[in-house]
């Protein structure tokens, strides 16, 4: 997405073109292009100048956005949803602080649009401030 934003605007962009420019499999650009464009966060154009667009602007498409298009509901763990998954079910005193949990990560997520990482410096696109600071108390 963040590859897709950097033709913004009017340009539009193949999804062999993504490939070419992020270094992935056609075939997985593709399967990505499908999931965010029911999203509704890329859009096709047909004809002689088609090609994928943003479906909104930028700043109006978070990370959480983009997570959940591809991998679906934001959650640690999908003890959540299904009770019967978890082994320690009967001692999971934690269970009940998940739903905080994962309204958090969303919450980060959500706070994070794609103007953002478009705009970041490359240096600030690598090392992300949680990670520098966890490097720091490592």
């Amino acid at each position: 997405m963040s590859q897709a934003a950097t033709h913004c605007g009017d340009g539009r962009v193949s999804a062999a073109e993504l490939a070419s420019e992020t270094g992935l499999p056609v075939p997985t650009v593709q399967k990505l292009v499908s999931k965010l464009t029911a999203a509704g966060l890329l859009r096709s154009v047909r004809g002689a100048k088609g090609g994928l667009q943003l479906g909104r602007p930028a700043a109006a498409i978070s990370v959480a956005d983009i997570v959940e298009a591809v991998e679906g509901p934001i959650a640690l763990t999908a003890c959540i949803e299904d009770a019967a998954c978890c082994d320690y079910e009967a001692g999971g005193r934690i269970k009940p602080h998940w739903p905080m949990i994962n309204e958090a990560l969303r919450d980060a997520l959500a706070s994070i649009t794609l103007e953002t990482l478009r705009t970041l410096p490359e240096a600030n696109k690598r090392t992300p401030d949680i990670l520098s600071h966890q490097e720091e108390v490592a």
